[in-house]
């Protein structure tokens, strides 16, 4: 049975789903892959157009009539959210726009969430792809933008200044994890196939937390970051038990995001 499966080539994600691409023992799925940022995928799964795919939580209300969000291969955890930096200045300035890495991201989302309880006014909000927020951060380009996976081990090092963790301020004012992203799959593959595709992606987390080292050349080759400690950290950080069993706790910082994506 061929499946089609959407997934970015951050490492937390070719770390997850590297043994199901390569076909696990006895599989009875062939994977074609598209990798792609998840803005894209965001939108390539609002169109139905693919099978499976990691995607952020925050668009799941959108698509839960044709889409069931698995137990396991996203990304949900503490002390990992979105980022608000500045180019050049150490407090925000709500009469600037703020680039954020898309508008269906979870990081536009917990964005949102923030700005409301400091201000009463909309935000002045433009986007891009999660490179080119950072990139043009660092040429001065952008004067304010959220940024997301590797360049929260970045940021400081490159003279960016920290405007807001995002990701602590939802862990303060709800009590629960940070609901990123999540992997569905559509609801037409039947019952059956989608426990199987569930399995599948649990026993190809479990193959690569068994690993000596969390690195492979195919990780390393499809991050594109040139430093193997930050590819191990963005490992360390955003794949841990959530990822393999969202369970009881991860589920209730899902529902408190979606019902937050309705307000």
């Amino acid at each position: 049975m061929q499946l089609t499966l959407g997934i970015s080539t951050c490492p937390n994600d070719t770390f997850i789903y590297e043994a199901l691409i390569r076909g696990l023992e006895e599989s009875p799925f062939d994977w074609k892959v598209t990798f792609a940022d998840v803005q894209t995928l965001n939108e390539m799964v609002l169109r139905g157009e693919l099978d499976v795919a990691k995607i952020s939580a925050q668009v799941y209300p959108e698509i839960r009539e044709s889409y069931r969000c698995l137990g396991c291969g996203g990304a949900i955890g503490y002390g990992c959210g979105p980022l608000l930096l500045s180019s050049s200045s150490s407090s925000f300035d709500p009469e600037l726009p703020t680039t954020l890495p898309g508008a269906n991201t979870t990081a536009a989302l917990l964005f949102k969430f923030w700005y409301a309880h400091r201000y009463k006014n909309a935000p002045k909000i433009e986007y891009a792809l999660f490179n080119e927020v950072y990139y043009g951060l660092l040429r001065k380009d952008i004067p304010q933008g959220v940024t997301i996976h590797e360049h929260r081990f970045t940021w400081k090092r490159d003279g960016l200044h920290l405007l807001q963790d995002l990701g602590a301020y939802w862990e303060q004012e709800t009590g629960s994890p940070i609901p990123l992203g999540i992997a569905v799959a559509r609801k037409e593959l039947g019952f059956a196939a989608i426990e199987s595709v569930e399995g599948e992606i649990r026993r190809s987390l479990q193959i690569a937390r068994q690993r000596t080292s969390p690195l492979t050349p195919f990780i390393v080759e499809k991050a594109q970051i040139d430093n193997d400690d930050v590819i191990k950290s963005h490992i360390a950080m955003f794949v841990n038990d959530f990822s393999e069993n969202v369970g009881e706790t991860g589920w209730r910082a899902l529902e408190n995001l979606w019902r937050l994506s309705h307000c």
